[in-house]
């Protein structure tokens, strides 16, 4: 239990780095995706949007981390699910453009949309129930935000225009909420990939000014590859 504590606080506080998973297969060894401990890369499709947004549509965004399962106790078919997602965007498009105090470029961008991006490190941290192949996983998923940025488009004006805005300070350093899901593994045993859907709700406002009320959510679609020495071992 000793070395399972010390990987949580690892992973909340520098696998953030990609080396965080060269560290994990050195610290677990033979002991990785041997049945007690399943770690791999995690990655795929995600959609975000804010609910509170009439006016916001979807933004399609690709995610990719790694994952950590450990299993509580030898006959439990019951693990703890956490991991980090390493590059991740939460946001929403179809918005419409903002003043910046520029007249020139205001009316430029006055019919154009506005896309928002925002870089967040989540570590979803839920109970996976494994029910065959098939496994149901909910919990939490606190996030840290990194860099945040407005694109203002618009099309046919000459040509294609846009113009990239840095708003990180409008956005809160830290989010949470609720995450859950369910998956799907592709073959029996300890080792094996797995396709799966999970959704976030976040519970935070997110966004500074109060001319809005934020919430990020997203949708996400994803694949998981066990990687280390009982994968390697096995294949």
């Amino acid at each position: 239990m000793n070395r399972f504590l010390l990987v949580f606080l690892f992973v909340f506080l520098v696998s953030f780095s990609a080396q965080a998973q060269l560290l994990i297969v050195a610290l677990f060894g033979d002991q990785l995706n041997s049945g007690k401990i399943e770690f791999g890369l995690d990655g795929g499709y995600n959609r975000s949007w804010y609910l509170a947004r009439k006016d916001a549509k979807g933004l399609n965004n690709f995610n990719l981390g790694f994952f950590f399962h450990i299993k509580m106790t030898e006959s439990s078919t019951g693990f703890i699910s956490t991991g980090v997602h390493v590059k991740s965007n939460v946001g929403a498009s179809g918005m419409p453009t903002y003043s910046i105090g520029d007249a020139d470029f205001d009316e430029v961008y006055a019919e154009g949309e506005l896309i928002t991006k925002v870089n967040v490190f989540y570590v979803p941290i839920m109970w996976q129930q494994r029910l065959g192949k098939l496994y149901v996983e909910a919990g939490i998923q606190p996030g840290m935000r990194a860099k945040a940025f407005d694109y203002f488009r618009i099309e046919d004006y000459g040509g294609d225009l846009e113009y990239q805005r840095d708003v990180r300070d409008d956005y809160t350093r830290l989010d949470f909420g609720m995450v859950g899901g369910l998956g799907y593994r592709l073959k029996k045993g300890p080792v094996s990939s797995s396709i799966g859907v999970n959704y976030y709700a976040g519970i935070v406002d997110v966004y500074k000014p109060d001319t809005y009320h934020l919430k990020n959510s997203s949708l996400y679609v994803y694949g998981r590859i066990p990687i280390g020495a009982g994968a390697s071992k096995e294949k």
